[in-house]
């Protein structure tokens, strides 16, 4: 049998074994799948104006109009269909979260190895920013970033990635340190290969497990931050919905009885990043060998 395929075989029954994180897995890619894609399986574009009316305004669940159209959800205050629009949010929530996780994963990782391939004065700097970075809260950090340069979908992912990267670094370095004292490293430097090569061909490999970890965990982190940042008014702008924003649009009119166009996005948003968590808390467990 191919090694690779053995090795994800292995991978799999040791995973399958908790069946919380099964199920969570696979209603994160129900999430992923009608997130990607939303204009297909979305009953109506909420945000075409030719499509949504005005007298369909905070229609109750399971709801028809005077066309016939049926509204599983109900409507918000501007008539759009709740699942369209929640389809529409995941889609934008999921996609800023993503990017930013990916880009952080990046550049995290380039510092946190070098700082520990090179040591020294590089290093000592490169972790007192990751230090100081990590004793503020996450949200401030965004919030003073958004305040600075205003709101936007390239603004909010470029300060995710801002709050994020440190996490990753900090995970690189720990991880390349115990990398470094291994025998294949001795034996590349031996071979005269690069300090890049033996960086980023050698030692990143090694270091992805608790990386993806980090990543999992930092993603469903990086979700619930752009809704909170969305709901208070400085994420992404109203022609970019996301979950949070949803959630912003209906708080109002809880007061009025019309919880649903609230409550229901806030019940995406919990599913999307429990599931996210429960799978990252698996695997966690999976790669520390503590626990084996």
């Amino acid at each position: 049998m191919n090694p690779k395929i053995k090795k994800i075989k292995e991978f799999w029954k040791d995973f399958s074994s908790n069946k919380v994180a099964v199920v969570s897995l696979i209603v994160f890619m129900l999430i992923l799948f009608v997130a990607v894609f939303a204009p297909l399986v979305s009953p109506t574009d909420p945000y075409d104006l030719n499509t949504v009316s005005i007298m369909n305004s905070r229609l109750a669940p399971f709801s028809e109009d005077f066309s016939g159209n049926y509204f599983l959800l109900g409507t918000d205050g501007a008539g759009r269909d709740m699942v369209s629009a929640i389809f529409y949010g995941l889609r934008v929530s999921l996609g800023v979260g993503v990017l930013s996780g990916i880009f952080a994963l990046i550049i995290g990782s380039f510092f946190g190895i070098s700082a520990a391939f090179f040591g020294g004065k590089y290093e000592s700097v490169v972790m007192r920013i990751v230090d100081i970075q990590l004793s503020f809260p996450s949200i401030l950090v965004a919030l003073i970033i958004l305040a600075a340069f205003g709101k936007g979908v390239e603004k909010t992912i470029i300060a995710l990635i801002l709050v994020q990267w440190a996490y990753y670094a900090r995970t690189a370095r720990s991880s390349a340190l115990v990398e470094l004292n291994k025998e294949y490293v001795d034996a590349a430097r031996c071979l005269a290969f690069s300090n890049t090569r033996i960086m980023f061909k050698h030692i990143l490999p090694n270091c992805m497990a608790p990386l993806i970890v980090v990543g999992t965990l930092q993603t469903a982190h990086a979700i619930s931050l752009e809704a909170t940042l969305s709901f208070l008014g400085l994420g992404l702008p109203i022609t970019e919905p996301s979950l949070g924003l949803l959630i912003g649009n209906g708080f109002e009119y809880m007061y009025s009885g019309d919880y649903w166009i609230s409550i229901f996005p806030g019940v995406a948003l919990l599913i999307t990043v429990a599931s996210i968590n429960l799978v990252g808390d698996h695997l966690r467990d999976m790669f520390n060998p503590r626990l084996h």
